[in-house]
């Protein structure tokens, strides 16, 4: 089954991850094999679109953990996670009338 997001085809995580932030995921981990010059001029680009847009470390963050919660859920017999509610016992002391 083919998966699509608009007009293009997603064939890997990467490819809904590039579209989601619209950056290609190497730009942020490198490619196998890159040369020090390569690499300079990744990190060089990387610092440019992050200056340029200084929410996407917090769009992205908040993109991965919806998509891990999705994920987790989707997994089944998991339940999500909700605060605990605190009972108190009465402590009353004495006789009953």
């Amino acid at each position: 089954m083919k998966s699509f997001v608009g007009t293009h085809q997603v064939v890997s995580a990467d490819d809904y991850i590039e579209l989601a932030i619209g950056i290609p995921v190497e730009l942020w981990l490198g490619a196998e094999g890159e040369s020090e010059m390569e690499r300079a001029a990744r990190q060089d680009a990387a610092r440019d679109i992050l200056a340029d847009n200084p929410h996407l470390v917090d769009d992205v963050t908040r993109l991965a953990a919806h998509a891990a919660q999705s994920y987790i859920l989707a997994a089944g017999n998991v339940l999500p996670l909700s605060r605990p509610v605190s009972r108190r016992r009465s402590t009353r002391k004495g006789v009953a009338a």
